[in-house]
């Protein structure tokens, strides 16, 4: 290899800044040293990789087709640099899980379960944080592990992944309530029009559009919120089927059956954490509670 991952880093920050300043700024360096390394760099490689326009530039189409894998060089290395780093690491003591708002508590309760048996000492921490959030706490280390809705998501990235699922939503309305007593062919015009509350994670992660159903609506960011609203019939909305499929079924909302769904809608959701040897066997046991959940829902 006869060109070092600084060149790679300079190359891939000038290419999402169109700038060397910016990227000077991004990088902490100088602009000259930035403009330098990046002639160096196709010198070596005998590739022209920008344009220079001005103050600004524009990739080349070899520079299209090498940013992605400059991209994946960088991550695999900071994912050495990581576990290099976490194999001089004992046990944590206290976790940090981060999670969309609609994520069931269910789901979260029987998480701080198996840890509960798995680390009896360990402390566990949940926080409610969107999928941004939760990328930028795990590269920062203020988060070791996020319930992440992956909808459309392609960006490159050095965590460990692991796919667990989907959460299929539901409409639920209130049990015994206006919605839930009309016919089939009448209920629909219905929720166009009667209130429908939004999780707010559902906005923030670019889903309105998926769920927005009613002109009537209104964004609330507290599950347990929403329910609670429904249950005292001042709206509907869609939440997690997991809500009346288990023992921690929610009573005074209900979902409806509707002619127009053969199923609900599905988000499929992952587990992010970064790539480290000390929360191996803690991701080990987040998995197994959330598999032992899947597997009792298709039971029921």
């Amino acid at each position: 290899m006869n060109f070092s991952l600084e060149q790679l880093l300079a190359f891939v920050t000038v290419y999402e800044h169109l700038s060397f300043s910016k990227a000077a700024v991004k990088l902490n360096k100088h602009r000259t040293t930035i403009g330098q390394v990046i002639t160096n760099l196709e010198d070596q490689l005998a590739v022209t990789l920008f344009e220079r326009i001005g103050r600004s530039v524009e990739p080349t189409e070899d520079g299209h087709l090498l940013y992605h894998y400059a991209k994946q060089a960088i991550e695999q290395a900071r994912v050495f640099d990581k576990i290099a780093l976490s194999l001089s690491y004992g046990g944590l003591e206290r976790v940090v899980i981060a999670y969309p708002s609609f994520v069931p508590h269910q789901a979260l309760y029987l998480i701080r379960q198996q840890l509960a048996q798995d680390f009896p000492t360990m402390r566990v921490e949940f926080l409610v944080r969107d999928r941004d959030a939760i990328k930028k706490g795990i590269v920062d280390g203020t988060i070791h592990f996020g319930l992440v809705n992956i909808h459309e998501s392609t960006a490159i990235h050095s965590m460990d992944t692991a796919f667990l699922g989907h959460v299929e939503f539901l409409p639920y309305v209130q049990t015994g309530g206006k919605l839930a007593t009309m016919d089939k062919a009448s209920v629909v015009n219905a929720l166009q029009t009667e209130r429908q509350f939004m999780l707010k994670s559902l906005v923030d992660e670019g889903l309105g559009d998926k769920f927005l159903f009613s002109a009537n609506n209104e964004q609330v960011e507290q599950l347990a919120l929403v329910i609670k609203m429904i249950k005292e019939g001042l709206g509907w909305a869609w939440l997690p089927k997991a809500l009346s499929e288990s023992q921690f079924a929610v009573e005074g909302v209900s979902p409806l059956e509707l002619d127009i769904m053969l199923e609900g809608m599905k988000l499929p959701i992952s587990l992010w954490c970064p790539q480290a040897k000390n929360i191996k066997e803690i991701k080990s046991s987040i998995i197994k509670a959330l598999h032992d959940h899947i597997r009792t829902y298709k039971r029921s």
